[in-house]
Parts: structure tokens; C-alpha cells; sequence
């Protein structure tokens, strides 16, 4: 029995030290709340200045290109395809030839209406001819009224049949002129549709298809709460949009909204806007998908800090503010919202403070902050100073 209880006593013994270890490490662990002791080393930070600045109001999403313009360019005759006169994937402006289908069938259609009007023409005359003269008789009696009469029906008729084939003339003229395809927009070919030798048939063979490139639409969508600003700030004035594109981010390009939807996608809560850019230097590329930002409107005098001071704890974020004596304080702040490099702060923070930007593992509060020089950091949020190329 005394083996049973020595054996059962150290078992305690030893879950005792077990979580007495475990406490102690844990302790060691966590960071000292208390002021540091005087005399202790002091910890090297860098530091960022707490501002009041001008600060966009910004709203982001992902969107893509849309071609300005796209036409699909069919024949309005059918026919044999004789010529491509462009390389595909090239620049073309409005008006240009494109194509040329067999016109020969079509010369030969307006050569006999031609002919048909000529002949047209002639009876017409001479039946006007024919009218004068019988009037001449019937004003001198020589001749009844039932004569002219008949004699000016005649002459109608005939006059008729002549607007008619001037008509077939305008229009075989006409289909003749199509089988020269020409560009209706200015812009950039795609992947040619058929080959030379091929028959095409009247607006049903697509050719070739032609995005205009500039200026050239993003269109994106955005959650519905934010529509009533947006549509407040857009009637104020234009609002700028910035379309970034994936290994390019250091030179977004500009634009200006100019479409907001007339509907709210009931489905997926969204509605849809679109913004104009110049895109004379063809970076965006129609279906090509880009970072969007939207500036909406500017918080003018924002309480700034560089987001690099920002610090998560069990009671929100807060930043580590260096005293003029050195020593540095944790002051819990309300971070409005973030802006690229610098953060907007409604409580906890005045300007001017100094505020630690890196180094903020090895700080408790109470501790002396050796600071160090950085190299120089964003302090500028997007959308305050000129960036990538304008429209």
C-alpha cells in the first residue's frame, strides 16, 4: 500500500512542475505591461509623424476593358470574295477598303438597267412629243379632247416606267458599290473570318470584327449602399477613376466616370458604372481585367498615420507613440480607413505626434525608443498627387 501511494504522490508531484514550467514560460513570453525599469537598454525604432492632410475617399473593385466601339463587319452582297486588303490585327481607320467581292455579276446587272432606262427615256420623250402635238390639234379643233386625253396618259405611264428604272439604276449602283467593303470605325482589326475564293452571303458572313481601341471603356460594379454618393458626387462634377494594370501598379491609368447603371442587380446587390479613358497609348486591351479605383469625393483635415504603425491586440489596434522624453506610450486608436500607405485615425491620435513605425515587437510601454534613421516612406495616400499617364 505505502508503494501504491509514494507512486500515485510523485505522479502529482510532477503534473505540478509540468504546469508550474508552463506558466513561467508563458509569463516570459508575454510582454511586460509595467514601465521599463531606468537603466534598461533602449529599443531602435523608426518613426512616422502623425499629419492632417487632404485624404480620398476611395472605393475599389475589379473590372475589365470594353471596346468603345465593335462591329462586326458583314458583306451586303453575296458573291466570291476576290481581296483582302488589310493584315489582321491591324489599325484601320474609317472608310478604308477592307475587301472587294467579285463585282462583275453586279457591273452586268446595272449595264442592263442602264440600257432599260435609255429605252424608257426615249418612248417617254416621244410620247411628250406626241402630247404637244395633239394639243395643237385640239386647240385648233382639228382634233377631240378624248385624243389628248389619251395622248397625256400615255405620258404618264411612260414617264413612270422612267422613275422606275432610274430607281433599279440608283439601286444596282448601289450593289455594286458594295462589293467594295469598307471600314465603318476607326479602329483594330481582329482574326480574319474567310479566305480569299470563298463565297460570302449578304449580312450573314462576318468578315472580320473591328474594336475601336480609344478611347476605350472599364466597366466594374459596385455594392448598392455606395450608389446615393456616388450619384450625389457625380453631380457635382466629374469623378476620377484609376484602372490598374497586374505588374503595372506603380502607373495606374486615369479616367473619368461616365455610366452609372439604371438598375440594381437585384441578385447580387451590385450596380454597374463604367469609366471613360483616352488609351492613346493602348495599355487597356478589350476583356483585360483591372484593379479599379473610384475617388468619390476628399475628407479634407484627416487625421493621418503612416498604416505601418498600426498594431492588432486583444482590444483593438493601436499605435506606440514616442514621448518627448523618449519613452513611448500604447494609445489605442479608431482607424476611419486605410488609403494605401497611410491610415485615417477619428480618435486617439493629435497631429504632430510621433508615432513608431517598425520595431514595435520589442516594445512594452515605458520604454526608452532609440530612434533610427528610414529610408523615406509613402506618406502621400493614391489620388493626392499625380500618378501614371492622364487621358
Amino acid at each position: 500500500m505505502q508503494k501504491i501511494y509514494w507512486t500515485r504522490h510523485r505522479k502529482q508531484v510532477t503534473r505540478l512542475l509540468v504546469i508550474t514550467a508552463i506558466l513561467a514560460v508563458s509569463i516570459s513570453c508575454a510582454p511586460d505591461p509595467r514601465p521599463q525599469r531606468a537603466g534598461a537598454r533602449a529599443v531602435p525604432v523608426t518613426v512616422g509623424t502623425v499629419t492632417q492632410q487632404n485624404l480620398p475617399v476611395l472605393l475599389t473593385a475589379i473590372g475589365h476593358a470594353v471596346a468603345f466601339e465593335t462591329v462586326a463587319v458583314k458583306p451586303q452582297v453575296t458573291g466570291q470574295l476576290v481581296e483582302v486588303a488589310f493584315k489582321e490585327g491591324q489599325e484601320v481607320r474609317k472608310g478604308q477598303v477592307l475587301f472587294r467581292i467579285d463585282p462583275r455579276s453586279y457591273q452586268d446587272a446595272l449595264n442592263k438597267s442602264r440600257s432599260v432606262l435609255a429605252q424608257a427615256q426615249a418612248q417617254a420623250a416621244q410620247a411628250g412629243q406626241d402630247e404637244q402635238r395633239t394639243q395643237a390639234l385640239v386647240t385648233q379643233k382639228l382634233a377631240p379632247q378624248e385624243q389628248l386625253d389619251t395622248a397625256h396618259s400615255s405620258t404618264v405611264s411612260l414617264q413612270a416606267a422612267v422613275n422606275a428604272d432610274e430607281a433599279q439604276v440608283e439601286s444596282d449602283q448601289l450593289q455594286l458599290t458594295y462589293c467594295t467593303v469598307i471600314s465603318p470605325i476607326d479602329g483594330r482589326t481582329g482574326d480574319l473570318q474567310v479566305d480569299v475564293g470563298n463565297i460570302v452571303q449578304a449580312n450573314t458572313s462576318v468578315l472580320v470584327t473591328i474594336n475601336r481601341l480609344a478611347p476605350i471603356f472599364v466597366s466594374f460594379s459596385l455594392p448598392e449602399q455606395n450608389l446615393s454618393d456616388v450619384k450625389r458626387y457625380m453631380a457635382a462634377g466629374d469623378l476620377k477613376v484609376q484602372a490598374t494594370v497586374t505588374g503595372e501598379e506603380s502607373t495606374p491609368v486615369n479616367g473619368t466616370l461616365t455610366f452609372i447603371d439604371n438598375t440594381v442587380d437585384s441578385t447580387s446587390g451590385t450596380f454597374a458604372l463604367k469609366g471613360t479613358f483616352g488609351n492613346t497609348d493602348r495599355r487597356l486591351w478589350p476583356g483585360q481585367y483591372v484593379n479599379v479605383t473610384l475617388t468619390v469625393t476628399n475628407q479634407s483635415d484627416a487625421i493621418v498615420v503612416p498604416t505601418a504603425s498600426l498594431q492588432s491586440g486583444q482590444n483593438g489596434q493601436y499605435v506606440f507613440v514616442v514621448k518627448s522624453d523618449r519613452t513611448v506610450e500604447m494609445r489605442p486608436v479608431t482607424v476611419a480607413r486605410q488609403v494605401g500607405p497611410v491610415s485615417a485615425i477619428s480618435a486617439g491620435v493629435k497631429p504632430g505626434e510621433t508615432v513608431v513605425t517598425d520595431g514595435q515587437l520589442l516594445l512594452v510601454p515605458g520604454a526608452t525608443a532609440d530612434v533610427k534613421p528610414a529610408a523615406a516612406q509613402g506618406t502621400q495616400p493614391p489620388g493626392t498627387q499625380s500618378q501614371g499617364k492622364q487621358k
